[in-house]
């Protein structure tokens, strides 16, 4: 790797220590040119201890001698503080004591006078290399010590046992439900136990799976068994097992999962919750999303909320605040398409004053706000490249620089971002940051589309009309055959959003105290008689049926000049209001008053291709 390659992947900041004015001025030149932008010289030994507890330097440089000091005495001294940036020496006088030295007290190298510039280069170079490569290192440690801590908070909170045995049938970790499950039984969980000192069939069935799976190395297939208790109770288990083995394919152990059945089928059956924090629905697809909420919310990890537009990714971002230890402290969200991009930087990292024209005194941006709680970055996928290497850098080093300052701001913040996008997808056509994606994925929770739910439609049927009447001073109390078939057979596009709107649009327009066909959208009715839906542009939330050309007869301003759209195509429409907006599908959807996911599927119906809007 070149210099001027290491220094596009990271700003690289060097020190060159030298009492002698022109070796300073020469080295800072040399390493200038060769495109190292930041080069700070130090005159003395004191100067350069100074400089060390400011700024953090990728690579120093320091001549032997520095007037009563020595540059063996600098290096020593910021060992001593615990900087670990690589050390070269420049020595006039070399010997075998001189370099021994150097190299016990951990220098990097040592080069004599008088320098040679392509040898300077060369030894700094493999410094700053060696430099990048302890730095990843180091991140990747930290990363792997995070996600053993993510892995052991979800393996003590989930509610099924967990046991795992090495391959000695030595019992090496009990998750908190097995601890509370076997408490009455006398077993030492700190110095360790067999698995077969656990008693009864419970104990027998465990011992039998767990051999098997050490014997083949393979996993053992779900089955169920029933235990009496002492006291005469029967107790029905799930019981599974799995060979443990690490990423290289090294076998080390077996993992047991028991799962008591009558808790099971009480979570299924009888208990099983319609409500979650603002979630409304039963089905198995929302119960999922309940205990990863729950299981997650408990960490601090960095969580991506994917799903189609109105399928309620803020409310998971609020319930995972809710369920974490921040709770009490601010809950900050910043959506990243209603802001401009020009003011984009300053929302959220803050300003200093006069920072820029208009900049009139010190702005606390999204992320200070947040300190100690939650920010939830909305709609992550449409941020500028500027933008996500930014937020790359703010969550690597969980420090942040507010427009204008020089100063690092170090805040306490965990971070949830939501999506509609395909990340992966544009990660593949390079639009966005593979390695920012990976950062904000440590763990995702994908939302489902309301038309993969539909046994929450009557749940939420039953809610949003509640909660109309009251709004809106009505007294519906339901809807017929015909009008309960067609929302259950229409798609939603819009998801739960779209929902509510149609429910509070019936409920708006119906005369009686019953919602018919009559009160519905004309897209619901054609869908239910197997019609083709006409193009139509009006938003689910407006109550009346209304001609889209005379909806949208305005002025859209383009740059400097201005598109009449009055009796425009709704095609025509479409593409001048994404013509006016650059592309940006979240911004015309605003401006069109729809929901992005009906922009979305007017743009498949009519073909459209994206150099429409871009000539």
């Amino acid at each position: 790797m070149t210099d001027s390659q290491i220094n596009q992947e990271r700003e690289i900041s060097i020190l060159v220590v030298d009492d002698e004015e022109s070796l300073r001025i020469t080295f800072q030149h040399f390493l200038k040119r060769e495109g190292y932008a930041v080069v700070d010289v130090a005159s003395s030994y004191n100067e350069a201890f100074n400089l060390t507890d400011m700024k953090q330097y990728d690579c120093i440089i320091t001549d032997i001698v520095l007037d009563a000091n020595s540059g063996v005495e600098l290096l020593r001294e910021i060992r001593a503080k615990g900087i670990t940036s690589p050390v070269i020496i420049i020595t006039g006088y070399p010997n075998i004591r001189t370099a021994s030295d150097a190299v016990r007290l951990g220098a990097f190298d040592y080069i004599s006078k008088p320098v040679n510039k392509e040898m300077l280069l060369k030894v700094t170079r493999h410094a700053i290399a060696h430099r990048m490569l302890m730095l990843q290192k180091e991140k990747a440690e930290e990363e792997n010590r995070r996600y053993r801590n993510f892995l052991e908070a979800i393996f003590r909170s989930v509610k099924d046992m967990i046991i795992t045995v090495d391959p000695d049938l030595r019992v090496m970790e009990f998750n908190r439900a097995a601890m509370m499950f076997f408490k009455d039984i006398s077993l030492d969980f700190d110095r360790g136990f067999y698995i077969n000192a656990l008693p009864g069939s419970l104990g027998a069935n465990c011992l039998k799976d767990v051999e098997k799976v050490i014997a083949t190395r393979r996993e053992s297939s779900e089955h169920r068994i029933e235990c009496t208790k002492p006291d005469g109770a029967i107790r029905f288990f799930r019981l599974s097992a799995a060979p443990l083995m690490d990423g290289s394919g090294v076998f080390f152990g077996a993992v047991m999962v028991l799962r008591e059945l009558s808790f099971l089928e009480d979570m299924d059956d009888k208990s099983k919750r319609v409500r979650f924090h603002r979630f409304i629905g039963k089905s198995k697809v929302m119960q999922n999303v309940y205990s990863m909420i729950e299981n997650v919310g408990k960490t601090d990890v960095t969580v991506l909320i994917t799903g189609e537009s109105g399928t309620g990714k803020e409310l998971v971002a609020e319930a995972l605040h809710i369920e974490s230890h921040r709770s009490k402290r601010m809950f900050v969200k910043f959506d990243c398409t209603a802001i401009p991009e020009e003011i984009m930087e300053s929302e959220l990292f803050g300003h200093k004053k006069g920072a820029f024209t208009g900049a009139t005194s010190d702005r606390m941006g999204r992320i200070l706000k947040a300190d100690g709680g939650t920010l939830f970055l909305d709609e992550i996928g449409d941020v500028s490249p500027k933008m996500q290497l930014r937020l790359l850098r703010f969550l690597q080093e969980k420090t942040f620089y507010p427009v204008g300052s020089d100063q690092p701001l170090q805040v306490d913040v965990r971070v949830i971002a939501a999506t509609n996008a395909d990340l992966k997808k544009r990660v593949q056509e390079g639009v966005f940051r593979e390695d920012l994606y990976f950062r904000l994925r440590v763990v995702d929770i994908m939302l489902p589309p309301l038309r993969e739910r539909k046994e929450d439609i009557e749940l939420l049927l039953e809610y949003f009309l509640e909660k109309s009447n009251k709004e809106h001073a009505r007294a519906i109390t339901g809807f017929t055959d015909q009008a309960l078939q067609a929302i259950k057979s229409y798609n939603w596009p819009g998801n739960v959003r779209e929902f509510e709107h149609v429910v509070e649009r019936a409920c708006v327009l119906c005369q009686g105290n019953t919602i018919t066909t009559e009160e519905l959208p004309l897209d619901l009715i054609e869908v239910q008689h197997g019609q083709k839906s006409q193009p139509a542009l009006i938003p689910a939330n407006v109550p009346v049926q209304a001609d889209m050309v005379e909806q949208h007869q305005q002025i859209f301003p383009v740059s400097d000049t201005s598109v009449d759209i009055s009796g425009l195509s709704e095609r025509d429409t479409i593409v001048a209001t994404l013509r006016r907006t650059a592309g940006n599908k979240a911004k015309a959807a605003r401006m069109l008053q729809i929901d992005r996911s009906t922009l979305y599927r007017k743009i498949m119906e009519y073909q459209l291709n994206s150099k429409e809007w871009e000539t």
